[in-house]
């Protein structure tokens, strides 16, 4: 049968191109991102940046250990600690001893991120002077890069200063140094030192010191970097990123080609028949389905291979390029991602030819004889084991969400289960959607079909006749608009939770937040608690460890606020307790929290690492996830304020308040340090928005799945065209002239395309409701966000790859006489 296969090929092989691309595509993204997977992997460590030519780095305690039955647990602190002063003195005695300090500086015309340094650490990176001199006033500044040049003056939220001087910029910050008095004024707390001195003797004076002080040698100084651990996380989001694309691809290209490998086998019924009649066994012809799956996957799968080798670099090029990877990153020499997508491909080809063998295996001798086109009821389409499949995966699909529902609803607000959770339904639709064909025709076409003429009729009675041609191209546009409409409207509606959870929670008439990341001092609050009829609310960003689940160590974020002003400005969703119980000795909660009843103590660990016993004061709702906890600001060391709300008392004038607290926040040189907002403005000005990360990913993945549409499509559509150039001669003869027949052509495109969108919309109904009904369990009141503009442009797509893939090959078939065409025999 093999012979007889690769005859078929050769003749066939528009009806198989759609699956050989399809799989190639398939094949090459698993190559990239296992390429990328694998570059990743054995991806060379950061060096130390700042403090590469430091000798000695000493750094107070920046994370929490904690022994458990399970092992230590470790979390990084939100604050870490300072170096002791014992231990500084020790320090001293073996040589110079600099500490080293960092803050935020915003500058007009300088970049973004502008960080504050003394100038005494700029040696240790190294920085050296290209121009000017070193700073020696508290307004003189040296700066890194070309933004600036010396002898400018520049204002600052710091006050204005004067460049006295540049340094080449080094590509990991945008530096600001100052004389070490100012720097010190300015950032009052060190949580590091350069020492000057041997390892072995700084290793020696800080043994035994309180709070886990680090000595840094070596490689291990970049771990005095700000957030050294950046490109890991980095990486790891990108081979997330990826990871999702190509399971997306691999079902997607698994519906592709079973789906054109089904519809094939459908319209070679007589072809089967003929071999029967010929002699041929079932099992050949089944054996003969799959090779021509083997042939078509392996040429796919090495066509997939070269085209991964040839997009891998470029498309890490594009990464590094977009920020998403570090710029070290470079795709390495792997084999072994090649042979995963190779055989991968491979598998998926004869996994999707697996059940179009067996029904071109069932055909019997009398379908040679078969002269009508029409599929007779869903009989032939829904076979049992489609049926079983189709019904177990959507029952799977309802009992797994009745079930997160009843136990763990939050869990459907998680990134990898709103992703996933989609797929089992699309499976499920799509298995069961002849059923739904010839119902969701004649409803859609039931208004074009009582319009004068016969197009109407003649859209819907073909569209319904041709259940299996219907089914296969209306399958990928279901995927499309499904994945569209799930994935982006779940973002939506969990971004627009949030809002409503911020807006609920909000009771403060204007919130007031910095200008850069300092936060706020003693004279500036002053200067708010000033102003008369308001009552402030200050509130600090800081984190709370707890052991749960017998030895894991979870953070959780904190906002510190006084109690008496909290509950002036803000409304807690509390369950449990009352939120003006809380005080020094008790936290407030939410119902993630293993343990949470109100009153019984809990153990836990502050922002800098401080063990503490607390009362349970109350118990807020668990929501979407990011009610935190609540303490007072002096369970939150080292915090400082971020956040201030502003209530005003009954009989003030807004107007009046909001002139005088944009006047507190303006300081006597004219630069403001605080931004006054409006309840409202505040709560669009923090609506949440989806990462950058994700949005890329979901936009690669849509992108992947309208790509496979276009080629299922496409395919699809010029297999059923060619098919059907008999009964479109039939029309011509009739009467109809060539511009008729194609307007049928197009508007019975239009119309499976519709079918699929309306199944999409299906799909997208049920998940969107899942996350709704999650929601609502979690106590959040909020409305479905549905991307009517995605799904409208994702269906306007397939629409019109649908009617080019079958206007095109209909118009070209018509050129020729219909009397000639009329007599074609297959």
């Amino acid at each position: 049968m093999l012979s007889v296969a690769l005859r078929t090929l050769r003749t066939r092989w528009a009806t198989f191109t759609g699956s050989f691309v399809a799989l190639a595509l398939g094949v090459a993204l698993t190559a990239v991102m296992g390429l990328a997977l694998a570059s990743s992997l054995d991806a060379p460590g950061r060096g130390p940046e700042r403090f590469a030519a430091a000798p000695v780095v000493v750094r107070g305690a920046d994370a929490l250990r904690v022994d458990t039955s399970a092992g230590v647990q470790v979390q990084r602190l939100a604050h870490p600690r300072a170096v002791p002063a014992g231990t500084v003195a020790r320090l001293r005695r073996l040589g110079a001893v600099v500490a080293d300090r960092s803050f935020a500086v915003r500058a007009r015309g300088g970049p973004d991120g502008l960080v504050g340094h003394p100038w005494s650490t700029a040696a240790f990176a190294p920085y050296r002077i290209d121009a000017g001199r070193p700073p020696r006033a508290a307004d003189e500044v040296v700066v890194s890069g070309d933004w600036t040049r010396p002898g400018k003056r520049v204002r600052t939220d710091r006050g204005t200063v004067r460049v006295v001087g540049t340094v080449a910029g080094r590509g990991f910050e945008d530096a600001v140094f100052y004389t070490d008095a100012r720097a010190a004024r300015l950032s009052p707390i060190s949580v590091q030192l350069v020492v000057d001195a041997d390892p072995a003797a700084v290793r020696e004076a800080v043994r035994g010191s309180d709070g886990g002080v680090r000595v840094l040698t070596g490689q291990g100084r970049r771990h005095a970097d700000p957030d050294p651990d950046r490109d890991r996380e980095a990486l790891a989001a990108m081979n997330a990123m990826f990871g999702t694309a190509g399971g997306v691809a691999a079902f997607v290209s698994v519906f592709v080609v079973a789906s054109t490998f089904a519809f094939a086998v459908a319209q070679r019924r007589r072809e089967f028949g003929l071999l029967r009649v010929a002699g041929a066994t079932p099992g050949q012809i089944r054996r003969m389905v799959f090779a021509e799956a083997l042939v078509v996957g392996v040429l796919a799968s090495a066509t997939g291979c070269l085209l991964g080798a040839y997009g891998a670099p470029r498309l890490a090029g594009r990464v590094v390029d977009g920020g998403l990877a570090p710029r070290w990153f470079t795709i390495g020499d792997h084999v072994w991602p090649y042979h995963l997508a190779f055989w991968t491909g491979l598998c998926v080809a004869l996994c999707g030819a697996t059940a179009a063998s067996w029904r071109a295996g069932r055909t019997g001798p009398a379908q040679a004889l078969r002269e009508a086109s029409a599929d007779s009821g869903t009989g032939g389409t829904m076979t049992w084991g489609r049926w079983l499949s189709g019904l177990a995966l959507l029952v799977t699909a309802a009992v797994t969400l009745c079930l997160a529902l009843l136990t763990d609803p939050g869990d459907l607000l998680h990134r990898k289960t709103y992703v996933s959770r989609p797929m089992l339904l699309i499976s499920a639709v799509a298995l069961l959607a002849p059923v739904a064909v010839r119902p969701l025709t004649r409803l859609i076409a039931w208004l074009p079909a009582r319009l004068p003429g016969a197009g109407g009729m003649l859209v819907r009675e073909n569209a319904a006749a041709g259940v299996r041609r219907t089914a296969a191209i209306a399958a990928p546009v279901l995927v499309t608009v499904a994945l569209a409409g799930s994935l982006l409207g779940a973002t939506a509606t969990l971004n627009r939770a949030r809002a409503a959870e911020t807006r609920q929670r909000t009771a403060a008439d204007f919130v007031i937040t910095p200008a850069g990341d300092a936060g706020f001092d003693t004279a500036a609050l002053r200067g708010l608690r000033d102003v008369p009829g308001v009552e402030v609310s200050t509130t600090s960003s800081s984190a709370v460890y707890v052991l749960e689940d017998g030895g894991s160590l979870v953070k959780s974020d904190a906002r510190a606020a006084a109690p008496g002003p909290l509950a002036a400005t803000s409304r807690l969703p509390i369950e449990a307790g009352k939120a003006g119980d809380l005080d020094d000795g008790s936290i407030i909660v939410n119902g993630e929290w293993q343990r949470h009843t109100v009153g019984e103590q809990v153990r836990v660990w502050l922002g800098d690492g401080t063990e503490r016993s607390l009362r349970i004061a109350a118990v807020m709702a668990t929501g979407t996830g990011d009610n935190g906890v609540y303490v007072t600001p002096r369970n939150a060391p080292g915090a400082t304020v971020d956040r201030v709300d502003i209530a005003l008392a009954r009989g003030t004038d807004a107007d009046a308040a909001a002139t005088g607290l944009r006047a507190a926040v303006r300081t006597t040189g004219g630069h403001v340090f605080g931004h006054v907002l409006t309840k409202d403005q505040w709560v669009k000005a923090s609506y949440p928005e989806t990462n950058r990360t994700t949005r890329l990913g979901f936009l690669l993945v849509l992108g992947i799945a309208l790509l496979y549409t276009g080629i299922s499509v496409a395919n699809t559509m010029v297999m059923a065209t060619a098919d059907r150039v008999r009964d479109l001669a039939v029309l011509r003869l009739a009467g109809a002239t060539t511009w008729q027949v194609l307007r049928l052509v197009g508007a019975e495109a239009l119309t499976v395309v519709a079918v699929g969108a309306v199944l999409g919309l299906l799909v997208t109904g049920l998940n969107l409701a899942g996350m709704w009904s999650a929601l609502a369990l979690l106590s959040v009141r909020t409305t479905i966000d549905v991307p009517w503009t995605a799904i409208g442009a994702a269906v306007a797509a397939c629409a019109v790859l649908a009617v080019v893939s079958s206007v095109a090959p209909a118009a070209f078939a018509l050129r020729h006489r219909a009397v000639a065409l009329a007599g074609l025999r297959e």
